[in-house]
């Protein structure tokens, strides 16, 4: 290495830990603007071969993720007042002793029901649960801030991205056709991921948000927390309709919540979260974007899980992405290693 080659290097070093320290609080939201501009990256191109103009596409791509992410919040957090409001202290501690009177039945229980849901540990989970409403709150305006700055970001990436995606290949330290396969092959991924993630979250919202619009609740409403809650894999609908459910039993009727119940766990968890969910990721995959890769429908599900339990809300994003790049980067290595 010259003396010329080795300055630049280290000016190019330098550079990077330059700005580093100065976007750090804004890493988060450009490693998703990135991620997603990864995953429309097919779709903006089509809006560009429509519109002809680079500004124009990034603009329309950016104004619909916008839409996607920031109506169903407003909408929420609007509505979500007003039912928050009609929940009064009395409806929960009527809905927990009710509760306790059906765990007293069962002796191993007996014991725990005892100890967690007595009166007094009744009015510390009303009082908890009031202070987790107001973190929450002040939770929420972080995540709307890293949002907002996310769609600032995706706007300028989509409206460069051919000039970001060459630049990232280039910086690789591997061929350019191993690169692009890199790229291609993580791109991929997170088209799958984020187009299956939207489809399943409105396809679930929708089904819970018509029972309960059948019993004559806001099923739109309940629907968009159901479809919110439904991207955590596993528990995410029982911690909608579980709730939901107890809450019906004690202050409408047992056969309502009965019902509800019921149909969450049969259509919603059973039927459609355990096989026709893998079937929409699979057709996705392999009809829709024609895709070959051979990352498994398995193997995006766990991470997703595991995305979200390291990074939260964006991990579902952050855990596929990772995933696939690591994929990607060990084909390399043992490539590498063979020659």
């Amino acid at each position: 290495m010259t003396k010329s080659n080795l300055m630049i290097t280290v000016l190019f070093i330098l550079g990077i830990i330059g700005a580093y320290s100065v976007y750090k609080p804004f890493m988060l939201s450009i490693t998703v603007a990135i991620l997603l501009a990864m995953a429309t990256f097919n779709f903006s191109k089509k809006l560009f071969s429509l519109t002809h103009s680079s500004r124009l596409s990034a603009t329309v791509a950016t104004s619909l993720l916008t839409l996607l992410l920031f109506a169903p919040i407003i909408y929420l957090s609007t509505i979500g007042v007003g039912y928050l409001s009609k929940l009064d202290n009395a409806g929960i501690t009527e809905t927990i002793h009710t509760v306790k009177t059906y765990i007293d039945g069962v002796p191993f229980l007996k014991n725990l029901s005892e100890q967690y849901l007595n009166d007094t540990q009744i009015s510390n989970y009303i009082r908890q649960s009031t202070h987790y409403v107001t973190a929450a709150g002040g939770a929420g305006l972080g995540f709307v801030k890293n949002m907002l700055f996310m769609v600032i970001f995706y706007f300028f990436i989509n409206f460069y991205r051919n000039q970001f995606f060459d630049m990232i290949v280039k910086l690789l330290p591997v061929s350019k056709e191993k690169g692009i396969k890199m790229i291609s092959e993580v791109a991929g991924t997170m088209e799958v991921v984020f187009y299956s993630i939207i489809v399943t979250a409105i396809f679930e919202g929708f089904l819970f948000g018509l029972i309960m619009g059948y019993f004559g609740f806001n099923g739109l409403f309940f629907g968009l927390i159901y479809g919110f809650a439904s991207l955590i894999p596993v528990i995410g609908g029982l911690i909608v309709w579980v709730p939901v459910s107890l809450y019906v039993w004690t202050q409408i009727d047992h056969h309502t919540a009965i019902v509800i119940a019921t149909y969450s766990v049969v259509v919603i968890s059973i039927i459609a979260d355990t096989f026709i969910k893998p079937v929409i990721i699979d057709i996705m995959k392999k009809e829709l974007f024609k895709s070959t890769l051979q990352i498994n429908s398995i193997v995006i599900f766990f991470s997703i899980f595991a995305g979200m339990s390291s990074y939260g809300f964006w991990g579902m994003i952050l855990g596929p992405a990772i995933t696939s790049f690591l994929i990607a980067i060990t084909k390399v290595y043992l490539d590498y290693s063979e020659k």
